[in-house]
C-alpha cells in the first residue's frame, strides 16, 4: 500500500485561504493566530462559529486570559464581532454558552484601517502647523 504524502493532498480539502491583507493590518501575531482559527472553523455559509477560550488557546497554545485578549483586539479591529450565548441543561436552567463569533468581512478592517492612518496623518500635520505659528509667534515677540 502506497503512503500518502502531504504534499499530494487536495489543498481544497486541507487548506484554508487567510488573506493577505491580514499581515498589512498591524495585527499581533497572537490575533493572527486566533483569527486563522477562528477562520479554519467557520461555518462557511453563515461565517460564524461557537470555540470557547479554552478551545480556541489548546488549537494555538494559549491561556485563555491571553486568547480573551486577543479576540478583543480582533473585534476592534472589526474583523470579527462576538455576541454571547446561552443553553438551556436537561434541567430547564438557563446558562451561559460560548460566544458566537462571525467573521466580518476583512474589507471592514481595511477601511478602518485606512481611516485610523488618515486621521492620524491629520493629527501630525495640526501638530507641525501648531509648532510652526509658536515659532513665528515667538520670533515676532522676539524681534519687538
Amino acid at each position: 500500500m502506497k503512503k500518502k504524502n502531504w504534499t499530494t493532498c487536495d489543498p481544497i480539502k486541507n487548506y484554508f485561504p487567510l488573506p493577505n491583507e491580514i499581515y498589512q493590518l498591524g495585527l499581533s501575531p497572537g490575533a493572527i493566530a486566533v483569527y486563522g482559527y477562528l477562520l479554519r472553523i467557520e461555518d462557511r455559509t453563515t461565517y460564524q462559529c461557537y470555540p470557547s477560550y479554552g478551545t480556541i488557546g489548546s488549537a494555538v497554545g494559549m491561556s485563555k486570559n491571553t486568547v480573551r485578549k486577543y479576540v478583543a483586539e480582533l473585534e476592534e479591529r472589526r474583523l470579527i464581532q462576538t455576541e454571547p450565548t446561552s443553553i438551556t441543561t436537561v434541567d430547564g436552567r438557563k446558562r451561559n454558552g460560548s460566544l458566537r463569533y462571525t467573521i466580518l468581512p476583512i474589507q471592514f478592517s481595511i477601511e478602518q484601517f485606512y481611516e485610523r492612518q488618515f486621521n492620524a496623518a491629520e493629527r501630525a500635520q495640526e501638530r507641525q502647523r501648531a509648532e510652526k505659528r509658536k515659532e513665528q509667534n515667538a520670533q515676532k515677540g522676539g524681534a519687538e
